[in-house]
């Protein structure tokens, strides 16, 4: 068996990090990209994304599969079954200081079929990048060579955004 024909890292890396959110004493939540397949309350889901904490205490029957996050919590005092696909989780951190890990969005139908953005572009299309793909981050300089890394544009600095 060779490196693609593997399973994917996502779900034993998920769990190794809910492993250690709950060893610590911090609260994992994990970040889902919404789409058909993932079944949480509409109605809690923002741009298309809905953070949902997977402690123990907020959940009942939790099974961290490798296909499937499954559990049973409360939304506004109702019980509701969530199924959410791994391959939709973009995230999963320790609600107290923000740690965890982030994984490249899922690749849709559409956005296969939607134009590809150009290679010099300085940030990838959302949804464009498949998973396991490296993803050039920088814009090269013209006539810069190859194993000189590249020169600061003196632009503003990149920031991230923090999900709560």
């Amino acid at each position: 068996m060779n490196a693609l024909e593997s399973t994917s890292t996502r779900p034993y890396l998920i769990r190794a990090l809910y492993d250690w959110c709950t060893d610590n004493g911090f609260t994992p939540y994990v970040a889902v990209l919404v789409d058909d397949t993932v079944q949480v309350p509409r109605e809690y889901v923002k741009n298309g994304e809905i953070v949902l904490n997977i402690s123990f205490d907020a959940t009942s029957s939790l099974k961290l599969g490798n296909e499937f996050i499954e559990f049973k919590a409360r939304f506004a005092g109702t019980a509701r079954e969530i199924m959410v696909p791994v391959n939709r989780v973009i995230a999963i951190y320790a609600r107290e200081n923000g740690q965890g890990m982030a994984f490249p969005v899922p690749v849709t139908a559409a956005a296969e079929d939607a134009p590809k953005p150009s290679p010099l572009s300085s940030v990838p299309a959302a949804g464009g990048a498949e998973e396991g793909k490296v993803v050039q981050l920088v814009n090269p300089e013209p006539g810069a060579p190859d194993d000189e890394p590249p020169k600061p544009s003196g632009g503003p600095r990149p920031a991230l955004k923090r999900i709560k």
